[in-house]
């Protein structure tokens, strides 16, 4: 089988995008380790620099979602939460890393932004006449109490916030992955198929936006959920997807990532019970996720979906998943992730590789390109017509689909027709395209297989 993800598990081409709980703020504690002191060999400032940074990539988006309530403005709310990251590299280095990194990062952030608010306050009341009156303005992380009840998670909330409707799609998309899921602006720029300064405008004119629109952080009422469904769907599925296949990076899977889209796919499951295309994106990310374990070899090595070990599959996620399919599928025309996680299912159900039953697959991939026609989508359907018809239909497929110039630059599509060039023993080809996609693999997994690819198809039989 060609080396391309399942549609949905991949960025979604540019016709759009593709598409954990948050602890509870609390005092900063005492530090694990001793005081590390401004002298000595320096070895306490390279462990507090590196907690900084894995508290930077697990507690960004928790520590963000805290401080929003008590902001009352997501602007204000990022500058306290990189100032308090700022603070904790020189604190944590002089005396110790926290037990609770997060929690001192929210105690610090939260603090923050309550000064703010009181300098604020301080000035308006010293310098009334130099200041225009306005409407009065709620308190500090006020917001709608009924939405605060409705959707109780923290993290939850700011996602539904930030996926305003006076933003675009992309937009709404974009800001959330960046302030709130804490990805980069590359890794954001991969998901969306854009060069990574496009991506960072995006994002400015956003925040910009916001500011000039005077859109307050407030918790959507929960007549207005439904209507920020798809945008919030879409946030949670690309924040799984840039976890399972690392644009970036030197591994194939970013676990924390992947763990955090689950935990809130599941807890807007627990919101919308009754909403199908959220129980076909949980159990679009359980069946996908039940493979992680053999997905790469001890060394780190990529392994194909044909040569993984299936007895290391999570049997409980994929009966957990495959029990959510048939209900997402149910009650008419299906949305994009039901359909994604029936391909998921088919494959996760088959008995062997051989036994995958290519022909359901492929007509799948046909109701799914009805419900949501993307490049990326298009490229998955050649894959399977490949594998249900031959490898020269699936090359033929992915030809065209590669002279429309929609999918330049996503590093699965040389990909994929190097593998059937090669399947077809068109070993020039073949090379030729492998080369293409190293050029724009950026994982070092991903790369090491291409390399070893390109190795076979140029050694001399």
């Amino acid at each position: 089988m060609s080396w391309v993800p399942a549609a949905g598990h991949g960025p979604a081409g540019r016709a759009g995008p593709a598409g954990g709980a948050c602890p509870q703020p609390g005092a900063a504690e005492a530090p694990a380790a001793g005081p590390a002191g401004p002298s000595g060999s320096g070895e306490p400032s390279q462990q507090a620099a590196a907690a900084v940074a894995d508290a930077h990539r697990r507690e960004w988006g928790f520590v963000l979602a805290a401080t929003a309530r008590v902001a009352g403005d997501l602007d204000l709310a990022e500058e306290c939460v990189q100032d308090a990251y700022v603070a904790a590299l020189e604190a944590w280095a002089r005396q110790g890393v926290p037990r609770n990194p997060g929690a001192w990062l929210t105690t610090a952030a939260r603090r923050r932004a309550i000064d703010a608010h009181r300098r604020d306050q301080t000035l308006r009341r010293k310098l009334p006449l130099l200041i225009e009156p306005e409407p009065p303005a709620a308190a500090p992380g006020a917001g709608s109490a009924a939405g605060e009840e409705t959707i109780p998670d923290d993290r939850l909330r700011l996602i539904f916030t930030c996926c305003h409707p006076a933003l675009g799609r992309e937009a709404q998309v974009a800001l959330t992955l960046r302030l709130v899921c804490g990805l980069t602006t590359a890794e954001i720029a991969a998901a969306f198929l854009v060069p990574e300064a496009t991506m960072a405008a995006r994002v400015t004119r956003a925040k910009k936006k916001i500011t000039a629109a005077r859109i307050p952080y407030r918790v959507p009422a929960a007549a207005d959920l439904p209507d920020r469904l798809d945008a919030v769907l879409t946030v949670v599925h690309l924040l799984f997807t840039t976890g399972h296949a690392a644009p970036i990076g030197p591994g194939l899977v970013r676990a924390d990532l992947a763990d955090r889209a689950i935990m809130l796919a599941r807890l807007l499951l627990a919101l919308m019970p009754d909403e199908r295309e959220v129980r076909g994106l949980v159990a679009l990310l359980l069946l996908t996720d039940a493979r992680r374990a053999s997905r790469t070899a001890p060394d780190g090595r990529l392994v194909l979906l044909a040569e993984q070990d299936r007895a290391q599959w999570d049997r409980a996620a994929i009966a957990e998943g495959s029990a959510l399919v048939p209900q997402a599928l149910r009650g008419g025309q299906p949305g994009r992730f039901a359909l994604q996680a029936a391909i998921a299912a088919l494959h996760d159900e088959a008995p062997s590789y051989a036994g995958t039953d290519w022909r359901q697959i492929l007509a799948l991939y046909g109701e799914l390109l009805r419900a949501w026609p993307s490049p990326v989508v298009e490229l998955n359907r050649a894959v399977a017509l490949a594998m249900a018809e031959g490898p020269a239909a699936g090359l033929a497929a992915i030809e065209a689909l590669e002279a429309g110039g929609r999918l330049a630059g996503y590093r699965y599509l040389p990909a994929a027709r190097a593998d059937l060039l090669r399947r077809l023993g068109r070993r020039d080809e073949a090379a030729s395209a492998y080369r293409a996609a190293l050029t724009l693999a950026g994982n070092e997994a991903e790369r090491d297989f291409l390399t070893r690819r390109l190795a076979e198809v140029t050694r001399e039989p």
